[in-house]
């Protein structure tokens, strides 16, 4: 089961162990999605918030 953060920091964190990072655009919404070798994470933001977290994270990024 996935497991959703409400942190952006403790989301970016959990990225640095990613090996990959999906991006779901859900209209004013977006959710990203990590995944690590065991787990994965997700987070809903909106887009702006999203934008500017993607741009951070260090992972592949592939858009959904």
């Amino acid at each position: 089961m996935p497991k959703e953060i409400t942190s952006p920091e403790e989301f970016q964190k959990l990225a640095e162990k990613a090996t990959e990072c999906r991006v779901k655009r859900l209209g004013d919404e977006t959710k990203l999605k990590i995944r690590t070798s065991k787990v994965l994470y997700t987070i809903k933001l909106d887009s702006k918030a999203a934008d500017e977290l993607a741009l951070k994270l260090t992972c592949t990024k592939v858009e959904v």
